[in-house]
């Protein structure tokens, strides 16, 4: 299991172009363990695509990446990051349980055992429920169950509060809170005002 400590991921002079407009340019941060980076700004801004470039989904236009300290470049870094996207990313016609299987197979586990999380996310009895019986809100704190029971430092998420009302929000937020006592870290999109306890919140503005 990953010791949460001492990483650290920096972006320098970071751009991205979409359709001849350039989204954001000149773009440095530096996240390390313990710390979340919120990135807020209207919609089109670029957030997803910075989140997308993170993930390897797609290159920056310029620019680096390095994770602690040296260029991302191979799978260390992806082995150590997790993604949550706007969609929930579960399988439908799968049970609860089955869908965390699957996750756990393809990654490292976690601190949690799959009966755990469930707990932790307010699921529990619902392990052989179908994934398309489920609520919005059930549904994306499934989604965010995978983080639990699966070992990665990093956590990226595009609008994690999707579909949660507020206990929903009050619950993963305490969730992001305990990533971060533990070491891990976070970047994330919202249109809701995060409260995490005893967090550095860095704010990047995209708009």
């Amino acid at each position: 299991m990953l010791t949460k400590s001492g990483y650290s991921l920096a972006a320098t002079d970071l751009s991205c172009i979409r359709d001849d407009r350039v989204l954001f340019e000149a773009l440095a941060f530096e996240l390390v363990s313990g710390q979340v980076l919120l990135l807020e700004g209207k919609n089109g801004s670029g957030k997803t695509s910075l989140l997308r470039i993170l993930c390897g989904f797609r290159e920056a236009d310029s620019g680096d990446l390095h994770w602690c300290g040296d260029a991302i470049n191979d799978s260390a870094f992806f082995a150590q990051m997790a993604y949550v996207g706007h969609l929930d990313g579960v399988k439908k016609e799968l049970t609860v349980v089955e869908n965390l299987k699957i996750s756990l197979a393809l990654s490292s586990p976690g601190q949690y055992s799959i009966a755990q999380a469930l707990n932790k996310v307010h699921l529990s009895g619902y392990d052989e429920v179908l994934v398309q019986a489920l609520s919005a809100g059930q549904k994306r704190r499934l989604s965010l169950a995978r983080l639990l029971i699966t070992e990665n430092v990093l956590w990226i998420l595009d609008e994690p509060f999707t579909s949660l009302d507020k206990q929903g929000i009050a619950l993963i937020e305490t969730l992001m809170s305990e990533h971060c006592a533990s070491g891990g870290m976070i970047v994330l999109t919202s249109h809701h005002d995060i409260d995490l306890v005893d967090v550095d919140v860095l704010r990047i503005n995209l708009s």
